[in-house]
């Protein structure tokens, strides 16, 4: 019997909830400790304290994110197709005709998705797509990368060899437009007005005598017709399983999921590859037409005429898709460089592989001085590699890679890359080791006479550095661990105005740089201007 108490009410039994009473929070484990004892117990086991956690309380709801916002987007083109080709003159040597058809390409294309995206458009557009056909090493990857640059948007490049059709195993050429899109950090705005570069096409033509479906061929250039027009392509790979997650995650969150789209109308395809048979072809159908219609046989013509002869019909005897060629109405053929075009890629290109080759020396405080002769003679060598611009880094690598290796570990600061030392590099670094003082003399005195002759090509005022001045100019520019060139550039870059303003008060046509300009450049040239208004006709430098 349940006692009460005088109020009527049944005594509570110590120890004993009210019941339908929720057991508080902080007693939860203790009560799945109690079930877990008793399952113990009786089973031998213990599934509840194993499954404890997912008992505990959820975590208060994360507060929401405030959106992010977009980023604005405004494609800004307004290039003429002679300001372009200047601008790739300045990186390609050659190419003279391949950088005048890219320009008009390229001005053909931006300025409509220019007045497409203020709606100024009422034409049909096709899209001017371009084919680039050439031996390696001519200049094609870099030519668009230049224009990406240029233009500033987002550039991808890759081999068509890595992709197969959609649904095989192999890549899919969607994720050349997800890359993009990485390639704009996400940018879908600007991603949309890039440029994809495809390589090796003339790898994926159609095998003929391949049984059963040619997935890496045919298929993956039926893959690319809908991307070269217009379609939208999702973000989120379906095969991708981080894809699928995201999506997952988004939909718990949400409850729907959000699709992630990119239009590729606007999206500039640029495909390469060398070609090699279809100057065969080209000559073959030119034969085979001069002599139907009793014509003479064109002899002597060289691969590059008969490239850019070619017709679709080449195209698709070569293996190509004629759907395919026909989304590519811009074709370029690109020559091939010799000797001379080397050498120019060097000494004039703003992209010369020398540049990088003085960075890496100057990283470790030491000037490499390459000479005339020494980079005629890389490109001689280059020439025979038979690899195009690649063959230069493939021969500086050869000749300098014990020098990189053990100069830094030395005091050396400056040496020259001569006729000799490209010739014989082991030779020449056996030499400096042994008398480096007699080594950094010639490459200090080469680097100030060049420089010397660079102010007075450029500025047409002639400086002269004294040996005193030659040595200080060395310390102080050990001191920042720059080139002497570079470091003289710098130092004197206020001198072409003040020396003509010295030469106009007093005639005079040549100028000795002392000790003391180089210690004191400003306060120096100063001097010499007040000097020289004040003495009028007498010798302004000391």
């Amino acid at each position: 019997m349940t006692e009460e108490k005088e109020n009527g009410k049944p005594e509570e039994t110590p120890g004993k909830k009210e019941a339908g009473k929720p057991p508080e929070p902080g007693n939860l484990e203790d009560m799945l400790k109690d079930l877990s004892e008793y399952v113990q117990k009786k089973y031998g086991s213990k599934p509840l304290m194993s499954i404890a956690p997912a008992f505990r309380p959820p975590p208060p709801p994360e507060p929401p994110k405030t959106p992010k916002k977009e980023k604005e987007f405004k494609l800004d083109f307004n290039y003429t197709p002679r300001q372009v080709k200047e601008y790739l003159d300045r990186y390609v040597i050659r190419q003279e005709e391949a950088k005048k058809v890219l320009s008009i390409a390229v001005c053909d294309h931006y300025n409509h998705a220019t007045h497409d995206l203020g709606k100024r458009i009422d034409y049909d557009y096709v899209k001017q797509n371009v084919i680039l056909i050439g031996p390696t090493g001519v200049g094609k990857t870099y030519l668009v990368k230049c224009i990406a640059r240029l233009i500033g948007v987002p550039f991808v490049k890759a081999d068509a060899t890595k992709y197969s059709e959609t649904g095989y195993v192999g890549k899919n050429v969607e994720d050349l437009v997800r890359e993009l899109v990485r390639k704009a950090d996400d940018d879908i705005k600007l991603a949309q007005y890039g440029i994809i570069y495809i390589d090796e096409v003339d790898k994926i033509a159609s095998a003929f005598n391949v049984a059963g479906r040619d997935v890496s061929g045919a298929g993956v250039q039926r893959n690319l017709l809908k991307l070269m027009e217009e379609t939208e392509v999702s973000l989120r790979d379906p095969m991708d399983i981080s894809s699928q997650i995201e999506a997952m995650m988004e939909f718990q969150r949400g409850g729907k999921v959000e699709p992630k789209m990119i239009n590729t109308r606007h999206i500039l395809f640029i495909v390469s590859g060398a070609f090699a048979e279809l100057s065969g072809i080209v000559k073959r159908r030119q034969t085979r037409q001069a002599v139907g219609f009793g014509g003479n046989v064109e002899t002597g013509k060289t691969d590059e005429r008969y490239l850019e002869r070619a017709a679709t019909r080449d195209f698709i005897e070569y293996g190509l898709e004629p759907e395919f060629i026909g989304r590519l109405p811009v074709r370029v053929v690109c020559e091939e460089l010799d000797e001379k075009d080397l050498f120019h890629i060097l000494t004039r290109s703003e992209g010369s592989v020398i540049k990088q080759y003085e960075a890496a020396f100057d990283a470790f405080g030491i000037t490499a001085a390459f000479t005339k002769e020494g980079m005629r003679e890389i490109a001689r060598l280059a020439s025979k590699e038979e690899t195009g611009a690649r063959g230069l880094l493939t021969v500086c690598e050869r000749i300098l890679r014990d020098f990189k290796y053990e100069l830094p570990s030395t005091g050396i600061k400056r040496f020259s890359v001569d006729r000799r030392l490209v010739r014989n590099p082991r030779t020449a670094l056996k030499k400096i080791l042994k008398d480096p003082g007699s080594a950094e003399d010639t490459v200090l005195r080469e680097s100030v006479a060049r420089f010397e002759k660079e102010f007075l090509e450029r500025h047409d005022l002639k400086i002269t550095f004294t040996p005193e001045a030659v040595e200080a100019l060395a310390k102080q520019a050990a001191a920042v661990r720059i080139t002497v060139e570079k470091f003289s550039r710098l130092l004197f870059k206020d001198y072409p105005y003040g020396l003509r303003l010295v030469r106009e008060n007093t005639g005079e046509q040549e100028f000795a740089i002392t000790p003391e300009a180089v210690e004191k450049p400003g306060e120096t040239l100063n001097a010499w201007v007040k000097k020289a208004y004040r003495g009028g006709k007498k010798k302004a430098s000391g």
